[in-house]
């Protein structure tokens, strides 16, 4: 056993990946002092030029992982324009890293209206005043956009902006990778086939 208690049949004894990541994600949960859900994606643009970002994680199961943003921003446009990207979680006091590959799909209007609606309300005005990634000419005008949008939404329920909405990534790799002496770390990936997954052991 090494030091996060985590022994080598523990880390290769499943064939589902979502159950491994679940069990690391609540053992981050435990250990990380901001933002466990944190992850980096990378996405591509028109000139096949990559981007890569850090967002939070919103949700995730079988059908894959979940994030929230405004589909004008950069990442936005990105993603929409290949339907592809790439995400990685690192936690550094785990020693841990999840890196996943796939394609993409605009989560239901459902989801995105029942996530919107969970946000502080602040964050919702944001979500109408911020032209994510655009030129902004100061702070100042900022924060005058969110002061309109505060006065025009004063009273009931704020609605989801039409360009904000989420991103489901369906992994076709996922490789968990866990920190061993020497650099001979560990390193399992599953494959998705057309009857589950295919795990397999790569060197470090």
């Amino acid at each position: 056993m090494n030091e996060t208690g985590l022994t080598a049949g523990d880390f290769v004894g499943t064939n589902d990946p979502f159950a491994l990541f679940a069990d690391w994600m609540a053992d981050a949960e435990k250990s990380e002092p901001n933002d466990p859900n944190a992850v980096a994606v990378a996405s591509v643009d028109a000139d096949g030029m990559p981007n890569v970002r850090m967002v939070l994680l919103k949700g995730f199961d079988q059908n894959g992982f979940v994030f929230y943003t405004n589909f004008e921003s950069n990442k936005g446009r990105e993603i929409l324009g290949s339907m592809k990207a790439a995400l990685c979680f690192h936690w550094k006091s785990l020693r841990r890293q999840i890196r996943v590959r796939g394609h993409v799909e605009v989560v239901s209007d459902e989801e995105a209206d029942a996530y919107f609606a969970s946000r502080p309300r602040g964050s919702r005005i944001g979500a109408w005043a911020s032209k994510q990634s655009r030129p902004l000419e100061s702070r100042l005008a900022l924060e005058k956009a969110v002061a309109e949008f505060t006065l025009k939404h004063a009273v009931g329920e704020i609605p989801r902006p039409p360009y904000w909405s989420g991103f489901r990534i369906k992994p076709i790799t996922i490789e968990f990778w866990h920190d061993r002496p020497f650099r001979l770390h560990d390193r399992i990936l599953f494959t998705r086939a057309d009857d589950g997954w295919q795990k397999t052991r790569l060197y470090p």
